[in-house]
């Protein structure tokens, strides 16, 4: 049985959940509390980040090698191209989509949702424990303070955060003209890595996540200055993930 251990709100761990259901598998999730998580994830896989899937009695994380072990042990449904050239194309633009987008949408949508525990804690519970919505809101002070700490983020950051994203969401808008897909003519990895990466700011069906109506400000005005940009994750998900 395939098992990944996760957070719900985490966009890494929503690549993850895409890329399981896109290519039918069975699994089950995991749903560990932020903070709480690190001693189960150390003691399977050595660190404390999340995914974490386990297969016969191995447990494989960071999610481009997660998705990599998958293609690899169930090739059914790939999502990695076969042809050398798309191939490679698509790592490259998944490792841009992880490291140039992931932090920083991370970064920005943090730094105004943690000023609004009563969006953020149904966030990090769900489907979780029984006990932790009680737990997270009582402990939600010191879990704010050290996931600013941890993350880097403040109103310096994420600025600098906000214009970083703007550049990464420019250059994935203008690669995207005139093409459906990142390669080639078929939905792959890089897509699902991309769209996941962008998710948290378009807050689309399929997520798995309650989101509100709108954001609170400033995400809200950061968010609708992106929306026409934006437009190709909703339809990807409409098409690939609802």
């Amino acid at each position: 049985m395939l098992s990944l251990y996760q957070f719900p709100i985490s966009h890494y761990c929503e690549k993850i959940r895409w890329a399981l259901d896109y290519k039918k598998l069975d699994y089950r999730t995991v749903n560990l509390l932020p903070g709480f998580h690190v001693s189960t994830a150390k003691k399977l896989a050595g660190r404390s980040s999340v995914p974490i899937i386990t297969h016969n009695d191995r447990a494989v994380r960071n999610s481009s090698d997660i998705i990599t072990y998958l293609d690899e042990t169930f090739p059914e449904h790939p999502l990695t191209p076969v042809d050398v050239q798309h191939r490679q194309e698509a790592l490259d633009w998944e490792k841009f989509a992880d490291r140039e987008i992931g932090p920083y949408t991370r970064r920005v949508c943090y730094h105004t949702l943690l000023n609004h525990p009563s969006l953020v804690v149904p966030f990090f519970t769900v489907n979780g424990p029984w006990y932790g919505p009680w737990l997270i809101r009582a402990m939600f002070p010191v879990l704010r303070k050290k996931m600013r700490k941890l993350m880097d983020i403040n109103e310096a950051s994420a600025q600098i955060a906000q214009t970083h994203l703007t550049q990464a969401v420019d250059k994935v808008y203008a690669h995207l003209q005139g093409n459906t897909y990142f390669v080639g003519e078929q939905f792959s990895r890089v897509d699902l890595a991309v769209a996941s990466m962008l998710a948290p700011l378009c807050r689309p069906n399929g997520y798995g996540l309650d989101w509100p109506q709108s954001y609170p400000e400033p995400l809200a005005q950061f968010v609708a200055g992106l929306s026409e940009k934006l437009a190709w994750v909703n339809l990807l998900y409409e098409r690939h993930r609802s």
